[in-house]
């Protein structure tokens, strides 16, 4: 059960701090403008995400496999393969290759509201048929699954249709300090 509850809790983790990633992203990229008739900056915003990466995926784990590495089961030798090496610079590829894409979709217009629920959205659809191909679980498609994958893509739709637009500033027009004129008319 104590295992249990702590999947559930590192879910939520995840789910909370990607569900930030993209407003708190674009919010930093808008900040790194020289003025405001210039759009937000493309890659400075990656550079300190791959700083944050490069602190929380390579000095954490280094510090807690010195710390809890046998209480984790890790002895320290024999688990650095080629295959296990490639593949996990793969996913971390795709997924600076997906920092930089949502970067980018924030540079070019794309705002938080419909940017991050396509891209989470999406992801999953990718997810699953990538799982389904190496599993090699075709046959255990469902109709059920295909309704699944038709209810994200009229999601999809939904959510590029109905996106919060935003409301044009009223212009403040500053008062005049000049003395009225009177007119006389006689």
């Amino acid at each position: 059960m104590k295992d249990y509850l702590l999947v559930i809790a590192f879910i939520g983790l995840t789910v909370v701090c990607w569900g930030m990633y993209g407003p708190v992203l674009h919010r930093g990229q808008e900040a790194m403008r020289p003025d405001v008739s210039v759009k937000g900056s493309r890659l400075r915003p990656l550079i300190c995400v791959g700083v944050a990466y490069f602190v929380i995926a390579v000095v954490a784990p280094i510090i807690m496999l010195q710390l809890f590495g046998t209480q984790m089961g890790e002895s320290g030798e024999g688990y650095w393969t080629f295959t296990g090496t490639f593949w996990s610079l793969i996913a971390g590829t795709a997924g600076a290759f997906g920092a930089l894409g949502i970067i980018l979709a924030f540079f070019f217009g794309g705002k938080p509201t419909y940017v991050m629920p396509l891209v989470f959205g999406c992801a999953p659809v990718v997810n699953a048929f990538l799982t389904i191909y190496w599993g090699g679980n075709w046959k255990s498609v469902s109709p059920w699954f295909l309704s699944g994958l038709i209810l994200v893509a009229i999601g999809a739709f939904m959510v590029l249709f109905f996106a919060p637009k935003a409301q044009p500033h009223a212009v403040h027009v500053a008062p005049s300090h000049a003395p009225a004129v009177e007119s006389t008319n006689t």
